[in-house]
């Protein structure tokens, strides 16, 4: 379905008409979870899910405002940069980025967040939920593992939820099959989407391909 951008708001106004808007509604057309997927759900890391975190090069960090906009953003470095405290808390370091801190700003106002941690070339991924908070505490930044500059900042997080989820959708996705991903020439490059985003009079593809090359150069300052 594709529609141009003056009817967009209208066509989200018409399918919301008839969408579901009660729990039950929603229940009615699903069978119960199987009671392993509830019993599953802790309030705290073990041991194993602990050890996964330190696998783990890659977490989504997920996030609202006070409003209730939600925003998701990727986090990357060398394999344990999410430093585990205890079972009950764990640490991401700042790193070098876009500067605008839309997650740091959402935690700021609400306190919350959600974390999706992936292990590249596993299909294993881990859930944590909880309370949020920015610390620029000197000892703690001392101990983290740095992504590029020592971190100004870091994410702590309180677990409220723990949830090993169930690898099936990167096992659809074929994640980690190269044999099975869309060719390059199939989509369009990171350039051209950030012309048609940036939409400035005399920008060229060659000038943003030049200062993405750079800041990738640059990845770790």
């Amino acid at each position: 379905m594709t529609t141009d951008t003056g009817t967009a708001g209208l066509l989200f106004e018409t399918l919301r008409a008839d969408a579901l808007t009660t729990t039950e509604q929603l229940r009615e057309l699903y069978p119960p979870p199987n009671p392993h997927a509830l019993r599953k759900e802790i309030d705290h890391l073990t041991e194993e899910t602990r050890a996964l975190i330190g696998c783990s090069s890659l977490v989504f960090v997920g996030s609202a405002d006070a409003e209730g906009r939600a925003d998701v953003t990727p986090r990357g470095g060398p394999p344990g940069f999410v430093s585990v405290l205890d079972e009950r808390t764990l640490v991401i370091p700042d790193a070098t980025g876009n500067k605008r801190l839309d997650t740091l700003h959402n935690v700021l106002r609400t306190g919350r967040v959600g974390l999706l941690f992936l292990i590249p070339g596993r299909p294993t991924t881990l859930r944590v939920n909880g309370r949020a908070c920015v610390s620029a505490r000197p000892e703690l930044l001392a101990g983290l593992t740095p992504v590029g500059k020592p971190p100004v900042t870091a994410l702590v997080v309180q677990v409220e939820q723990a949830y090993p989820h169930c690898p099936k959708s990167l096992m659809r996705a074929n994640a980690w099959q190269p044999q099975r991903w869309v060719a390059a020439d199939a989509q369009p490059t990171s350039a051209e989407v950030t012309l048609a985003q940036l939409d400035l009079p005399g920008l060229t593809i060659g000038q943003i391909e030049e200062a993405e090359e750079e800041s990738l150069r640059l990845r770790y300052e």
